[in-house]
């Protein structure tokens, strides 16, 4: 179910009936959106592409890895809609109250629209946003660890779509029993988090993202890993299978990354 790529190896053209949520974790916000996406992703078609994730504006709501700066910058988001596609907002934080929400309002109205998306680890959020905010699909981050049948029934009472973790596609029983595969989002390719011993890394950049100074860990520092390219799922199978939904990842500007 892998595809290990090679540092010049060309990845084939997805099934036509997948759709992608493509990352744009530390894009320049000065680089064109088209051009980074035909730099990053140019095997993929553009109608296949669901949505962009990335950093819009400073926002204490952010989760999954710590803000530094805007990464899609306005222009950015004008082309995304015009090209009909999405901006999904990671709002993966684990700590939010209802204050914090509030003062986010504002935030979320600016992207408020039929097509864009949220992703949270926090239940009580996608509530809130729910309520307040009916155009947003909400998606549960793969931090939640959604990894069985039972997690998955509960999580779609309260989300739209779910995202299962990376080591769950090399699962093959695991994926042919996952139901309803139309509401479901699987990693097209993997990274660090694929085998990480610990993922202490999530916790800490929902604190960091606070902006109290709080610093981020890993635990490649407590336990050293070789790296090596990213790896792809073999998304004809995954496809085959009936899944369609898919969550694709950039690889670091090194082009390694842990697993």
């Amino acid at each position: 179910m892998i595809l290990k790529r090679g540092p010049d190896d060309r990845r084939s053209a997805p099934p036509r009936s997948s759709k992608f949520t493509l990352s744009a974790r530390g894009k320049d916000p000065q680089l064109p959106i088209l051009r980074y996406l035909a730099r990053e992703f140019p095997h993929i078609a553009i109608a296949q592409v669901e949505s962009i994730f990335g950093f819009v504006e400073r926002c204490t709501l952010y989760g999954g890895r710590p803000f530094g700066a805007p990464e899609l910058s306005a222009r950015d988001v004008a082309v995304i809609y015009e090209c009909g596609m999405g901006l999904r907002l990671p709002l993966s934080n684990h700590h939010v109250a209802r204050e914090e929400y509030e003062r986010n309002r504002a935030f979320l109205a600016r992207y408020h629209r039929k097509g864009n998306s949220v992703i949270t680890t926090s239940e009580q959020l996608a509530a809130w946003i729910g309520d307040e905010f009916p155009a947003f699909e909400i998606e549960a981050s793969v931090i939640k660890e959604i990894d069985t049948a039972e997690k998955i029934a509960e999580a779609l009472e309260i989300y739209d779509t779910v995202v299962i973790p990376m080591r769950l596609n090399l699962d093959l029983e695991f994926l042919e029993r996952a139901a309803p595969k139309a509401r479901i989002t699987l990693f097209a390719n993997a990274g660090c988090a694929l085998t990480c011993p610990s993922k202490i890394c999530y916790p800490s950049f929902s604190q960091a993202n606070k902006f109290t100074g709080k610093k981020t860990m890993c635990s490649f520092s407590l336990r050293p890993r070789e790296l090596y390219g990213m790896l792809d799922f073999d998304l004809d199978k995954l496809a085959a299978m009936g899944f369609q939904r898919f969550k694709m990842l950039r690889s670091r500007d090194h082009g390694l990354t842990g697993y």
